[in-house]
């Protein structure tokens, strides 16, 4: 797995970042069982810059937590063709499969955080799991039934990173 982090933010000051969420990303991966080579991007912004992303892509004017881009059209759902989708855009020369990029504001983490008595490396934990299961084909927007199982998947494997809900 390779997580290339840029960090935009000031709201927190965390000892390697880089370490965290990777460990997150790794225990994530672990528990969908994908053993491939896979590349993330993690921007951590503010919210004036999510805001102004979430406005130019998503149309809607509002600061959010979390916005994730994918590059691959997936379908968690049928694992064998998930899987073979996953290999199939691997880089040549490198092997690894670019799947997208995530970006946090790391102050409405915060916010959040405060709001839901939870640990803003417990929040922070949540949305890049969230964002990599929306890379990964998963959408709770589509309907009920992908709601409750990225729920459950969420949940899952925020126990498995030592990040349960308090």
């Amino acid at each position: 797995m390779i997580l290339l982090i840029e960090n935009r933010q000031n709201s927190i000051i965390m000892e390697d970042l880089q370490g965290f969420f990777e460990g997150i990303m790794q225990k994530a991966f672990e528990y969908l069982k994908l053993d491939l080579q896979l590349e993330v991007s993690l921007l951590l912004t503010d919210n004036e810059e999510i805001q102004r992303l979430n406005r130019e892509y998503r149309g809607r004017d509002n600061a959010t937590d979390v916005l994730s881009f994918p590059l691959l059209n997936l379908n968690p759902f049928d694992r064998e063709t998930w899987l073979s989708d996953l290999e199939v855009n691997r880089t040549p020369g490198t092997g690894e499969t670019v799947i997208g990029d995530i970006v946090i504001s790391v102050e409405k983490a915060r916010e959040q955080a405060q709001e839901y008595n939870q640990d803003i490396k417990r929040e922070l934990g949540f949305l890049a799991i969230h964002g990599l299961l929306h890379l990964l084909g998963f959408d709770h927007e589509r309907d009920q039934t992908d709601e409750q199982v990225m729920k459950e998947l969420q949940e899952a494997i925020l126990l498995r990173c030592n990040l349960p809900r308090e």
